[in-house]
Formats: structure tokens, C-alpha cells, sequence
């Protein structure tokens, strides 16, 4: 008698996360990142002198959303926060609408934050799972066609520690499979923090082994691979290590991580940009496209700060600012869609795009 496996997912379903997560990741498309909380969103308003309120949030959404239609040739889709995903332009058109007007995929992020993993130490989990399968559903309804999870993974003498690891990637498994059957695919971030001293070769080996943890996870919890999407950290040394490296270094080093534990049924990898310069994140996108080694996946981005830096200092709040700014942004799509095929000359030049973007245990 031949085994029973239950049938979580009906083929109509796995066709429909299959096709959204490929559009996604379509040669030279990449998302933007524009997923901030209300409290982080301060943190980027208020380098440029303009008040955290509710519609300076939508006036600077906007200016992203509205940029030229071409920009939609390097973005496919893009992260919203909760907020975002329900305001409108001035005109009174909701965002959603727009972005799908101009062939750009909607998606939503649904963690509720980053909270201390308790019997550890300083290590963390992230919270959202209750009511999470209801508000997927509601997601769905009004646009939404992928989701985002982050979970944070810090490099220290003694972490990440297994526990730690086990509990990311189970929580990641569980909210990915609630995406699923609520037709959304999910994005699994799993990011190992840049923060410290320590140098590439440690970074490689921790971050194949959390992705080798996420991916029994992902194993144990029946989820369909071809409809997912994994959003992880680029190999990079610490951002206080002292031994430089360069992009094909970071690129091998990465490379090699992925392959070691990513499986070749995952359509796509889109990059977290992890603090780095706008510039380096393109520069080093490239170099992990031209790398010579075995990659089953499309290469692509997922960036917010990198995406978003030079818009922002172009626009500074101000109305007449707002074609400059939009310019930026189709700039760095340029960039990084060209990056993601492995053809970024590092030619394009932007407002802040040397500029380091790091932040000390980064909190969305």
C-alpha cells in the first residue's frame, strides 16, 4: 500500500503562489522596501527636518509610488506597512490601486515586531502570529499577493544559539504556511546582523547555518517551495571588523552559503541591503550575479534604505523637490535591476549613493 501525504495546498494554488513569486523575481525586477513602521519612518523624516505626522508618511509614500512609469521595468513589487497599504494619493486613489495600475505587485508586511527571546542572551523572536491567518485573508481581499516576516539573528562569542535559531525558523515556517493558504507568497527573512567585529569567514558559516536551520523548517512545516521567495543577508564581515573585503570576496562568500543550503526550488533570493551604501549594495548585488559558481535562483534585490536614501535627500519635504527625488529612485531601480543581471557598470550616480546606512541592531 503507498503512503499518505496530505495535500495541503490544492494545485490551483500552488500555481497561483508559483507564478506570483517568478513575476517577483522576473530578469531585472527587484522590490522596494517601503515597509518602514511608524517609528522608523521618524527616524527617516527627521534627518531631513520634516515631522513624523500620519500625512507626511503618505506625502513621502506617495512621491515613491508616483515616480515614472519606467520605474516598474526594475521594480515588481513592493512592501508596505500596514498604514501605507490603506492611504491614498491626493487625488484620493489608494496605493494599492496604483501600483497595480503600473504592473507593480503589492505586498504586505505582517510580523508585529521584533521581542526579546526570553533565557537568552540579548537574542530575539519575532511577534504576529496571533490572528495572523484572518488578517492574511483580509490582505488578500483588498490586494496584497506576498507578504514580508523578519527575524534577526545576531553574531556574538556564544550566539546565534541554537535555540535562537530553531525558534526564528520555526516561526518564519509557521507564518509561512499561513501565507500560503491565504493565497499570499511568503517572504522568509531570516537576517543575520552586520553588527560586530567578526570577520567574513565567521559570517558565511553562521549564515548557512540558520538558512540550513530555516530550511528544515521550512521542510517540517510542509511548505511549498516553489512559493516562496527567501530575503536574507548578503555575506558581509562585521561593520566594526577591520579586515576590508572586496565585492567578489562578499560574492563567493555569499555564493557559496546559499548553495550549501538554499534548495534550487526556491524561485528567487531577494537581498536585504543590511546597512550598506546604496552604491555598495548595487556594486555587490553584481558581483554575486557574475560570480562564476552554480545559482539555481534569480539574484535580486529587496531594498528599503538603499533604495530610498538619495529620494530622501532630494526631496526634503518639499513639493518642488518631488520630480528630483522621484528621479533618485528610478536611478537606483536602474542600478540594482542592472546589478541583478550581473551589467552594473557602477555608472549611475545619486544623491547619497556613497553614504554608509548602517544602524546599530536595526529595528524595523
Amino acid at each position: 500500500m503507498s503512503a499518505k501525504f496530505p495535500q495541503y495546498l490544492t494545485k490551483e494554488q500552488e500555481d497561483e503562489l508559483r507564478q506570483i513569486a517568478n513575476a517577483i523575481v522576473a530578469p531585472g525586477k527587484g522590490i522596494l522596501a517601503a515597509d518602514e513602521s511608524t517609528g522608523s519612518m521618524g527616524k527617516r523624516l527627521g534627518p531631513i527636518g520634516v515631522e513624523n505626522t500620519e500625512e507626511n508618511r503618505r506625502r513621502y509614500r506617495e512621491v515613491l509610488f508616483t515616480s515614472d512609469a519606467v520605474v516598474a521595468e526594475n521594480i515588481s513589487g513592493v512592501i508596505m506597512f500596514h498604514e501605507t497599504f490603506y492611504q491614498k494619493t491626493k487625488e484620493g486613489k489608494l496605493f494599492v490601486k496604483l501600483l497595480q495600475e503600473r504592473g507593480i505587485i503589492p505586498g504586505i508586511k505582517v510580523d508585529k515586531g521584533v521581542v526579546p527571546l526570553a533565557g537568552t542572551d540579548d537574542e530575539c523572536t519575532t511577534q504576529g502570529l496571533d490572528g495572523l491567518s484572518e488578517r492574511c485573508a483580509q490582505y488578500k481581499k483588498d490586494g496584497a499577493q506576498f507578504a514580508k516576516w523578519r527575524c534577526v539573528l545576531k553574531i556574538g562569542a556564544y550566539n546565534p544559539t541554537y535555540q535562537a535559531m530553531l525558534e526564528n525558523a520555526n516561526v518564519l515556517a509557521r507564518y509561512a504556511m499561513i501565507c500560503q493558504q491565504n493565497g499570499l507568497v511568503p517572504i522568509v527573512e531570516p537576517e543575520v546582523l552586520c553588527d560586530g567585529t567578526h570577520d567574513l569567514y565567521t559570517a558565511q558559516k553562521v549564515t548557512e547555518q540558520v538558512l540550513a536551520f530555516q530550511y528544515k523548517a521550512l521542510a517540517d512545516h510542509h511548505i511549498f517551495l516553489e512559493g516562496t521567495l527567501l530575503k536574507p543577508n548578503m555575506v558581509t564581515p562585521g561593520q566594526s571588523c577591520p579586515n576590508k573585503v572586496s565585492a567578489e570576496e562578499i560574492a563567493k562568500a555569499t555564493c557559496t552559503a546559499l548553495s550549501r543550503a538554499v534548495p534550487p526550488a526556491v524561485p528567487g533570493i531577494t537581498f536585504l541591503s543590511g546597512g550598506q551604501s546604496e552604491e555598495d549594495a548595487s556594486i555587490n548585488l553584481n558581483a554575486i550575479n557574475a560570480y562564476s559558481g552554480r545559482k539555481p535562483w534569480a539574484l535580486t534585490f529587496s531594498y528599503g534604505r538603499a533604495l530610498q536614501a538619495s529620494v530622501l535627500k532630494a526631496w526634503q519635504g518639499k513639493d518642488e523637490n518631488v520630480k528630483a527625488a522621484q528621479q533618485e529612485l528610478v536611478k537606483r531601480a536602474k542600478a540594482n535591476g542592472q546589478a541583478a543581471l550581473g551589467q552594473y557598470k557602477g555608472d549611475i550616480a545619486s544623491a547619497a549613493a556613497g553614504q554608509s546606512l548602517f544602524v546599530e541592531k536595526h529595528a524595523y
